[in-house]
Order: structure tokens, then sequence, then C-alpha cells
């Protein structure tokens, strides 16, 4: 079985993608994945398959932008022996190879008109024709397809067969964009930031600053997911120092020193001021210092929490934390989250 990428996120937007994925895996029909870039549309469709009744059977992909017009007609339905220059012996094409299993195309809106035609086919009627044959192969093959493009759109502009786009249309899971998964954007960094150190044999990670995770959060992240992966990877790999967190965040690679700085949106930490009863010069000694500290940390976590709404991923960086460290320190005080 192929080795697939962990799906990480617990966003409501991101949740309720998972859960239209796993209720359409159990039907037999196609599937259209609209998305941005690096949103992670191959990770949906390998968990369609594998959550379909066709998990063990193969599970095949291809880029549709990645081929010129006459090759990806071979790619996809195979060739017999003789039918191009070059083509010594027949190749079987990915559904030939996908049979019983699953066809991932990404970059569906690339394809040609005379390659949208002859998959319209293959869902109309289960059958195609290998390059240069004349001999109907049967395919019992479940199409996924995906796109970053609008695909109604260039079906009114003539670009795309409409009658292949109401056949793919059986359901479409739309992916969310990365600055709408907010609550997403820390657990992701931590994640690559780990595997990253595992990779430069670090034994653990020590964590991001208050300023790097806002670096992290203020960012748009037009590449998505790919592009936080690039960026936390590149970010811990310059950092090197295996037990200092990580203050600084390398979004552009190629900026340099020398080059005009260019600032991003800042996020001023707010000031909260402790209460006077916790002036140190106003406690009586002798004191319970571990009670003395519980009691300071419940006060800046309560405080916090008000200040962000009860926003727990904000109040988390208002405290320098992770999520889940207030998560933790929430549970251990038995805090009311809710503001009630």
């Amino acid at each position: 079985m192929r080795k697939t990428e962990n799906l990480i996120g617990e966003s409501d937007a991101f949740l309720a993608v998972l859960d239209h994925a796993s209720r359409l895996a159990t039907l037999n029909r196609p599937v259209l994945i609209l998305g941005e870039r690096g949103t992670g549309k191959e990770l949906i469709a390998q968990r369609i398959h594998y959550l379909s009744t066709r998990w063990d059977q193969p599970l095949i992909s291809l880029n549709c932008a990645a081929l010129a017009e006459g090759v990806i007609d071979s790619e996809l339905f195979g060739h017999e022996a003789g039918a191009f220059t070059g083509a010594k012996g027949r190749h079987q094409g990915r559904f030939e190879r996908a049979e019983n299993g699953t066809l991932f195309l990404d970059e569906l809106a690339t394809a040609p008109m005379g390659v949208q035609e002859k998959l319209l086919r293959v869902i109309e009627y289960g059958e195609y024709e290998r390059v240069g044959g004349n001999k109907s192969c049967q395919a019992n093959v479940r199409l996924i397809c995906a796109t970053n493009q609008n695909l109604p759109q260039l079906a009114a502009d003539g670009k795309f067969r409409a009658d292949l786009l109401d056949r793919l249309a059986f359901e479409v899971i739309h992916l969310p964009p990365l600055r709408a998964r907010l609550d997403d954007i820390l657990p992701l960094a931590e994640h690559y930031a780990v595997r990253m150190c595992r990779e430069m044999n670090f034994s653990y990670f020590a964590g991001f600053s208050y300023q790097a995770q806002q670096q992290l959060l203020n960012y748009s992240w037009p590449g998505n997911i790919r592009e936080l992966k690039n960026v936390v990877e590149r970010s811990v790999f310059r950092h090197a120092i295996e037990d200092e967190i990580i203050d600084t965040i390398i979004i552009d690679p190629f900026m340099t020193s020398w080059d005009k700085v260019i600032t991003e949106k800042d996020s001023q930490p707010i000031t909260v001021k402790s209460p006077a009863n916790q002036d140190a010069n106003a406690l009586t000694f002798p004191i319970d210092l571990r009670q003395q500290l519980q009691q300071q940390e419940i006060i800046w976590i309560e405080q916090a929490l008000a200040l962000a709404k009860f926003n727990q991923t904000k109040a988390a960086e208002l405290l320098s934390l992770s999520y889940h460290q207030l998560r933790g320190l929430i549970r251990k005080y038995d805090l009311n989250v809710n503001g009630d």
C-alpha cells in the first residue's frame, strides 16, 4: 500500500471536509475535488480511496498538466504497438493499471477536449480504446478528479465539456484554503517542525516563540499547506539550534540581508497588568509558593481568554503557548472556557 501523508487539522471547515469525503467514499460514483494549489486535494482523494470498498485495489494518479496533448491520451488509455513512431509494443494505460481500483486525475481543467470526450465515454459506458487500437476495453475504475480552476466558468466559455462536468459533479468537495483554517496553522507548523528536527537528528523540537507564531498566523499562505511545510522546514534548518526556540520564520528564501526589508502586518502583544494583590510586596511570608504560582497562572489564563473573547487559539498566542499547551492547562485547572 502506498504511504500517505497525514491529514492534520481541527478547524470546523477542515473537519467538515473530512466528514464529507468519508461519506462519499462508500459510494461508487465519480468525485470532483476543488481547491487552491497546495490545499491537499490528492490527500483527500487518498482518503476516499482507502475508505472505499476498493481500498485493497490500485490507486493510480496522473497530473494532466504534466503531459503534452499527444502523450496524455496514451498515458490514460494505453496504446497498441505501431500506434505512432517509437511505439514498439503495447503500452498499459492508467485506466488499465487502475482496474478495480481508483484513478485520480489532478489538474483536470488542462485535459484536451479529445481526452475529455474519451473520459465521458468511460464514465457513461465503462469502456475505452487504446491509441491505435479498434478493440473496446472494459473499465471498472472509480474516477476522482481535481482542479484549482473554475470549471463551471470554463464550461460556459466553451473550454471544458459541460456534459463531462455534469457527470463528474455528482458531488463536489470544496477544500478550504489555509487562510480559512486559522486554528490549523500552528498544529500543522509544529507537525512539520518536529519532522524536520528528526531529519536533522535533533532529539526534540524546542517550539516557536510568540513572534514566530504571529508570523505564521498573519501570513496569507497563497501556496497553502505545501508552502507552510516548506517555510517551516526552511526555518528549522536555518535556525539549526536544537535547544533554542525559533523566533524567526523565513517565508521568502530569496530575500537577502541587503534587500529592502518588507514589513508584514505587525501584531503587538497585549499587555495585561497583574492584579494589585499579586504584588510581591503585598504577600505575607511564609507562603506556599506552588499554590501562589498556580493561582497567578489561573488569573493570567482567564485574563487571556477574556481578552481573546474565549478564542482559545488567540488566547494561547497571548500567553506564548501552543494551542495544545493551553488546552492542557485549562483541563488541569478545570477552567470555564465559554465566558458564562
